[in-house]
């Protein structure tokens, strides 16, 4: 299988991209330092024949169309395409900065919606494939200080439910993922107690099994967030946010 994952130099990505090639399956990893990744590197000296690493950043509109038609090119086709790329800054209200909040809309959606309008005539030439967008559970409802997360993650499940039915009219499987909190640099930036909190390798390991399982729309996990927040997405937001304000600190 060919495989194209943005946002494979570290973390989920990362773990992945190592468990794929173990498998046997051709890859393209991306990331704005693919090239200049020590892990990537390490793997392509392992896995040379099967490894692409591809320098992307997927705020530049001018460098999308090239990076697909690269990442299509290497290995003759593409069998799934990961969007996997995420950014996230917590913030409180006396510290919000625009920048960031930019930052994540433009890594945690605009950047899938770059790539997909360039990949989907490829795809419709090919006549199949799969695409998955890693998600989060911070999308099924806004908690305290993670707004500039969460908004655009529930941007991009939206989409996802929008476009799924005419994707899959022509052959092409989409799915998402919508994890819970995973040990990365990314959560590292947390001081609070995160529930549940997971390793990458296990997170990894749900992921990859999901896309190796029947076809599903969404895959979530663990079950005891997943529970809380899709009580909170269907409650009165009386109810909903009177719980959440006793997160604030």
């Amino acid at each position: 299988m060919n495989i194209w994952i943005v946002g494979g130099s570290s973390g989920i990505g990362l773990e992945l991209v190592k468990r794929w090639l173990m498998q046997g399956h051709r890859v393209v990893a991306s990331a704005r330092g693919a090239e200049r990744s020590e892990a990537l590197e390490a793997l392509h000296n392992v896995y040379e024949p099967q490894l692409l690493r591809l320098d992307l950043d997927v705020t530049r509109s001018d460098k999308t169309e090239e990076a697909c038609r690269r990442a299509w090119d290497a290995f003759g086709g593409l069998d799934l395409w990961f969007y996997n790329a995420g950014a996230y800054e917590p913030m409180r209200a006396e510290a919000w900065e625009l920048s960031h909040f930019e930052r994540m809309a433009q890594i945690n959606y605009l950047g899938a919606v770059r790539l997909m309008t360039h990949l989907l005539p490829y795809f419709e030439r090919q006549g199949h494939g799969r695409w998955v967008f890693n998600g989060s559970l911070a999308s099924y409802f806004g908690l305290p200080y993670g707004g500039g997360y969460s908004a655009p993650k529930a941007a991009l499940m939206n989409l996802a439910e929008s476009i799924q039915p005419e994707l899959l009219a022509k052959n092409i499987k989409l799915q998402t993922i919508n994890h819970g909190f995973v040990k990365t640099r990314l959560t590292d930036k947390n001081d609070f107690d995160m529930p549940e909190l997971m390793a990458v390798e296990t997170a990894a390991e749900k992921i990859a099994e999901a896309l190796e399982g029947p076809y599903r729309f969404e895959t979530h996990f663990p079950p005891k967030l997943s529970f809380f927040l899709r009580m909170l997405r269907v409650l009165p937001y009386g109810i909903a946010l009177a719980l959440t304000r006793r997160m604030l600190k």
